[in-house]
């Protein structure tokens, strides 16, 4: 079969930076370009976060295009406290011998979508921003659309807040904009990612690799550190590669279609997922919502993808 066409959409962050490794290293998809949103970091270090990852895997070739440097209506929230400065803070990583594309996210976004021959598979891993800006902008692109595939949300608890998940929290209207859009949108919550994490084994399984999988290992390590300090956890959930590992192979999750409404007024549950699971809005279901993850399958896509990786 051929590969399928995905845009990457991304604020790196150390899961991102896996994500995209996964994507560049996995045969089954061909990433058409990557785009950057202002979100764990600002927007400056986020694109060069993507571009020394692209760097480091070899692949100047993919477009990156500069997003939204704040969400539609609010300030940004950022996540130093998890991700250190610099967004990828852990690895020395060599600063990137190419630039951004100069169109800016959208633009390139709206370009590829056109001119592709076969509709492309959007997967979003930071807040929604450039998604949502490009949906109210190119309407008529809608068609060339396959799915939206969206690491964010959560069907239980937070981890921005007790009631919200980082990238929805940051910018719930743009998320709301993108539920709304009657695409098919399957989301891939944290009740899911968390699902992911990576322990001590994951760590020397990533390090076998080879020199890629070295720089994996480092950022996971760097992760598990800020997560204990924060959560108490010392296996961090690679959650944005869960995302990307689904178009992979879409059996690693157990789905479930319901309604999937954005809260957008309230201080206190700003940015929450309200999922009905029960149907009991009778509301047309608007995504495919994640409700387990095979997490040896996943773990097994990710080794496989890196594993095609040379720096």
């Amino acid at each position: 079969m051929a590969p399928t066409p995905v845009i990457l959409d991304v604020d790196p962050g150390h899961d991102d930076a896996l994500a995209l490794m996964l994507a560049c290293g996995a045969p089954e998809l061909e990433v058409r370009a990557v785009t950057t949103v202002a979100g764990n970091v600002p927007l400056g270090k986020t694109t060069r976060n993507a571009l020394r990852v692209l760097a480091l895997i070899g692949r100047g070739d993919v477009p990156v295009g500069v997003g939204a440097e704040a969400p539609l209506a609010r300030p940004l929230h950022t996540a130093e406290n998890i991700h250190g400065e610099s967004g990828l803070d852990g690895p020395e990583l060599a600063e990137p011998t190419f630039a951004p594309d100069g169109r800016g996210a959208v633009r390139l976004m709206a370009d590829l979508v056109e001119a592709s021959a076969e509709p492309i598979t959007l997967v979003p891993t930071g807040p929604l921003t450039n998604v949502a800006t490009f949906l109210e902008e190119h309407p008529r692109l809608k068609n060339n659309i396959s799915r939206i595939v969206l690491m964010g949300g959560s069907m239980g608890l937070g981890n921005t807040t007790p009631a919200a998940e980082f990238n929805v929290y940051v910018d719930p209207e743009a998320a709301r904009i993108v539920f709304e859009s009657g695409l098919p949108i399957t989301m891939v919550g944290l009740d899911v990612t968390h699902e992911a994490g990576a322990g001590p084994e994951a760590i020397e399984r990533l390090r076998a690799l080879g020199p890629v999988g070295e720089v994996a290992a480092e950022l996971v390590t760097f992760f598990a550190g800020t997560y204990r300090k924060v959560y108490g956890s010392d296996a961090p959930p690679i959650h944005d590669a869960v995302a990307v590992a689904a178009v992979v192979e879409p059996g690693i999750l157990k789905t479930r279609p319901m309604r999937v409404e954005i809260e957008c007024e309230s201080q206190l549950t700003r940015g929450e997922t309200i999922c009905d699971l029960h149907g009991i809005w009778s509301r047309p279901p608007n995504a495919e919502v994640a409700l387990e993850l095979d997490r040896e399958a996943f773990f097994e896509v990710l080794y496989r993808s890196l594993g095609e990786l040379v720096a």
